[in-house]
């Protein structure tokens, strides 16, 4: 694919090494002071591409990814418990209007924010580097299924099903460590590897909270990234990381932060929020 006519910064852009042996990733939380276990990474030179020109030609179906404004209501981001009970109905009633879901569930959500992970503050992480998607082929129906499960709604097994992304910065512009998202029509299924990822939570550094399983990304010159310069708290990126629908349209989006070569000296360090949803259709 020849690159878009728009604006672009070149980035190092953190690629996940093939290797024969299986992938596996383990997290543990941030106060307890252990790093992410990983993958051997590489990091690659690409052109990251301003989306803001095009915003209106991209589609979750397509591009597999959507840049749109939204100001919320909801200001209390590092209270997990007012975010569950005020920000998911939010986002719910978003995206159901956004993309004419016929209910949409939202699971769970990160923060992120290198000085308040820095200072231990709990269920706090720091933006990472890593480009990967956040379902595979196997994890995702599953994650479909235990969703509708956990919410009284196995009846709408069978349905249309989308695991979507909502990220919003917290604070802006980011500048220093934006999101950036690979195109879907720039990638293959192949260029995704499977990769077992364990959660482990404050209490038990030993038994993983959550396993599941995620696609790590690899390195293909034709992959085209985008983001979205100075965002700000007042615009949301939906990103598909898993449609049943398996007739063409984009199914997997890989994404990663990246440090930005055009970061200004002074700057407001990123803070963000991701909220997973299972979106149902008509």
């Amino acid at each position: 694919m020849s690159g878009p006519d728009t604006e672009s910064v070149m980035a190092e852009l953190s690629y996940t090494v093939a290797q024969a042996t299986p992938l596996r990733v383990r997290a543990f939380p941030p106060s307890s002071g252990r790093k992410l276990e990983r993958p051997a990474r590489e990091l690659v030179r690409m052109p990251v591409y301003d989306c803001r020109p095009i915003a209106g030609e991209l589609s979750l179906d397509g591009a597999g990814f959507e840049l749109r404004a939204h100001r919320s209501a909801f200001r209390d981001f590092f209270d997990e418990r007012e975010v569950r009970r005020r920000y998911y109905p939010e986002v719910a009633s978003l995206l159901e209007k956004a993309i004419g879901a016929l209910k949409v569930f939202v699971f769970d959500h990160n923060v992120r924010s290198r000085p308040r992970s820095r200072r231990g503050e709990p269920g706090v992480r720091e933006p990472v580097e890593g480009a990967h998607n956040d379902y595979t082929l196997d994890s995702g129906p599953r994650r479909i299924r235990e969703v509708l499960a956990e919410n009284g709604a196995s009846h709408l097994e069978g349905k249309r099903a989308a695991l979507i992304n909502v990220w919003r910065p917290i604070v802006g512009p980011v500048q220093d460590h934006p999101l950036a998202v690979c195109d879907a029509r720039s990638a293959e299924l192949d260029d995704f590897m499977p990769t077992e990822i364990q959660h482990f939570r404050e209490g038990n550094l030993e038994t993983p909270h959550y396993s599941g399983q995620i696609y790590s990304f690899r390195h293909r010159d034709r992959h085209q990234w985008y983001y979205a310069p100075d965002m700000r708290p007042d615009e949301v990126l939906f990103l598909k990381c898993y449609d049943s629908a398996g007739d063409g349209r984009a199914c997997f989006t890989g994404h990663t932060g990246f440090r930005n070569p055009a970061c200004p000296q002074e700057f407001t360090p990123r803070e963000s929020i991701e909220a997973r949803t299972l979106a149902i259709f008509p």
